[in-house]
């Protein structure tokens, strides 16, 4: 092999394993235990479980309690929807 096939093999192994890596990432963990006690009163768990477990992944925290105390957790609080709609329970 060149001298230069040999980064460019490196390169793209490399590239494939980050691929790889966040495919992985993005398939739904098991809810945490934050977000279960969380979500415990809601109407609808299973969508609550789901939208904490995303703000979670994000924010690396979820505030205390079954409903409000953002101020524990600002970027839980920020994260918002499209339609600027506030996505985290």
């Amino acid at each position: 092999m060149g001298a230069c096939a040999k980064p460019f093999i490196f390169s793209l192994v490399l590239l494939l394993l980050i691929s790889h890596s966040q495919q992985q990432m993005e398939v739904s963990p098991a809810p945490s235990p934050a977000c279960t006690e969380r979500c415990k009163e809601t109407k609808r768990p299973n969508l609550c479980k789901r939208a904490c477990g995303s703000c979670c992944l994000k924010c690396n925290s979820v505030p205390p309690g079954t409903s409000g105390n953002y101020d524990a957790c600002p970027c839980y609080f920020n994260l918002k929807t499209h339609n600027q709609i506030r996505k985290c329970p």
